[in-house]
This record gives structure tokens, sequence and C-alpha cells, in this order.
């Protein structure tokens, strides 16, 4: 049973419009739309929405949610830290709840966007914040699109791609996977079934990067890709490239130079790879069962840390990100299929912080359904802004 408390004549939206129409309804600017506009045909495929893809519907936790504090940090300046086990709040891809979610260290929940239409907002699977914390990129996979979400008004603000439809040309997606929004405010996507990355200009709707060519799905960067997933930003600006086929993980410059391109040693489905803290080394997660994280030097490829249990409330079950703390050093991990997202001890290996619970999928407090995508806000004083 699929809940769909809310919705607002959703139903009746579904069949009164297509999700392209929904997006010039809410006013949203897509590639689609600016061709539609021109009198272009939108070219793909359709897409057939599943019960599972639609998940729980619109929903909500119902919390009576404080007011946002203003932004004064950033990645480098930090707010306030809380500590052990959690030191910022955590903001959640929410999948199959079709929603974000901000959770603090103490689980309250502090800032929630439920979807706006399913037509247009459904399955987030990703979630980054801007450079100056004010926007969040979401990506869809099997919704085939990509979002800006405004923080503060919690406002749909830009749509890529054409929800429910699939392709390689004229602004359309297949599987998008990963989102960030650089420093420059261009979008950057994994593109996993057209095996290319891309870099958006969300100004313009233009493509200005591609990495990767549609159905030349092999390892030879940045001309050709295996199934790109994670394209993550660093500091200077260059871009990690994790790469499903073979476990390939590549380091490129935004004018398309590989630094260097390396197998991450024992991952079957590398997700996402991340730097670490201090920039020297790679954190990635293995999305299968039971799930795998790895720290490794990519000039040796030699495992600096890992976390692996084979059964037990330990166990992971496909996570999809893994994240190395700043300050404590421990690591955080969405646990997709176990619906959690856990703190694992650097030292001990325990979990010592957890949302969400193991086989149970809900979007009351404390539960989740198919978390995918996390991000950590350091831009706001949450900590002080509760004590208020």
């Amino acid at each position: 049973m699929f809940r769909h408390e809310n919705t607002y004549s959703t139903n009746a939206i579904r069949l009164s419009f297509t999700g392209l129409a929904i997006a010039l309804l809410l006013g949203l600017p897509t590639a689609a739309a600016a061709q539609t506009k021109k009198g272009d045909p939108v070219a793909g495929i359709a897409v057939k929405v599943t019960p599972e893809m639609i998940g729980a519907g619109i929903v909500s936790s119902g919390v009576a949610l404080p007011p946002i504090p203003p932004v004064t940090g950033n990645r480098k300046n930090r707010v306030q830290s809380w500590g052990k086990p959690l030191p910022y709040p955590i903001i959640i891809a929410d999948r199959r709840n079709n929603r974000l979610i901000e959770i603090a260290p103490d689980k309250s929940i502090v800032w929630e966007f439920p979807s706006p239409s399913l037509e247009v907002y459904r399955g987030n699977e990703d979630v980054n914040f801007s450079a100056d914390g004010k926007l969040l990129a979401i990506s869809e996979e099997d919704n085939y699109d990509l979002h800006i979400v405004d923080y503060e008004s919690k406002a749909l603000t830009w749509t890529y791609g054409v929800p429910n439809h699939r392709g390689s040309k004229n602004g359309l997606l297949n599987y998008p996977d990963d989102s960030h929004l650089l420093a420059d405010g261009q979008f950057v996507t994994a593109d996993i079934r057209n095996c290319r990355v891309l870099i958006i200009d969300p100004k313009t709707n233009k493509e200005t990067t591609q990495w990767g060519t549609p159905g030349q799905c092999k390892h030879n960067p940045p001309t050709q890709l295996a199934h790109p997933n994670g394209a993550t930003p660093m500091d200077n600006g260059d871009l990690l490239v994790t790469e499903i086929t073979d476990a390939w993980i590549s380091r490129i410059t935004r004018d398309s130079k590989v630094l260097w391109s390396v197998k991450a040693p024992k991952l079957r489905y590398p997700s996402d790879a991340f730097p670490t803290e201090d920039g020297k080394h790679i954190i990635v997660a293995d999305f299968w069962k039971p799930g795998r994280v790895i720290i490794f030097d990519p000039a040796t490829r030699k495992i600096i840390w890992e976390y692996f249990a084979e059964d037990g409330d330990g166990m992971l079950d496909h996570p999809s990100i893994a994240r190395e703390l700043p300050e404590t050093g421990d690591i955080l991990v969405v646990d997709d299929l176990h619906d959690r997202v856990v703190v694992i001890d650097r030292q001990t290996k325990k979990f010592i912080w957890q949302y969400g619970e193991k086989g149970k999928k809900g979007y009351k407090p404390g539960l989740l359904h198919y978390p995918d995508g996390v991000d950590l806000d350091v831009f706001r004083d949450w900590k002080a802004a509760l004590k208020k």
C-alpha cells in the first residue's frame, strides 16, 4: 500500500498534463521548455512510472519547523560544531518519500521540502549545497531530471531534463546521478546511462562541458566513460569522476585534463567518491550487499581504512555515499536499503549515531524511506538557533 496524503489532486494533474506542462505551469526554466517555446518538438522516450517509483507520494513529517537561521558559515569557515557523534546537521535526499529533510545532531527535524508535484519532483536521490549554502542541487535518476531548490524560500527554481522522458539530445538525460553546484554557479551531474558527465549553465541551459560520449560506454576519460555515477568537486575545482564499470575513479580538471585515473580496490559497485577532509585520499562506498566503505590512497591504491560487516545490524545494504566528517574524522554513511543514515566511529568501527530504522520505512519523525543522498549544513548555526 502506497500512501498519497496531501497530494492536492495529484492524480488529476497526472491525467491532465505531461511533466513538461507541469514545469511550465510552475514557471520553472527548463531546457525542454525553452525548445518548446521555439516550436521544436520534445524528443525522447517516455518512461512508465511504477508504484515503486512513486514511493510514498507527497508526504511530510508533520513537525512544526523552527525559523531558519541566517547563513554565517561556509565550507572552510564552518559554524560552531556540535562535536561527536555528528558535528553538523545533515540534509538527506529521502528518495522514496520524495522529500528533502534536514536532521540536527540531536535528531530533531529543522527543515523539510516535500515534493511540490510528483509530475516534476519525484525520487530525489542526491542533494548538495551550493558554495554559498543558499541553494540545493538535486538529481532524480528515475525521473530523468535535475533541479535547483532555494533553501530559504523552499522554492523549486530550475529544472533540466524532461520528467519521465529519457534521451541523450535536446536537453534530455538518461538516469542522471549526483548533483553539485560549482563555485561559478554551473551544475554538474553524472548522466549514467548516457555514459557522460555534463556541466550545465542554469542561466542559459547550455551544456558547457561534456566528458564521455553517449553509446560509447568504456573507460577512456575524458572522451569515453564507463557508466559514471559521481562527479564530485574538489576544493581547487577539479572533479572526482566515479565510473561503475571496473570501479574507476579519475581526477579531472575543469579544462578536461586527466590528472590520474585508478581502479578503487575491493569494490564491486563504487558510488560517489569523495576526497577526504585533507584532500589526500579518497573515500567511497560500495553499493552492494553486504556493502563496504574504503578510504584509499590514489597514488598507491593502498587502503587506509575500511568498514565491512558480512551480517548483523552493522551490515550495510547498498550504501550510496560515505563522507569523512570534519573535526572528528568519523564516517557518515547513507545505508540506502536499510532506510537509515549512520555515523561510524573511525577507531572502533561501531555505529555511534543513526537516523532511520533498519528495515522500517516511513516518513514520520525518526523514519526514512530509501535515503540516497546527504550533505552537511555547515552554513547555518542551528545549534545556537535551537537554544533560543
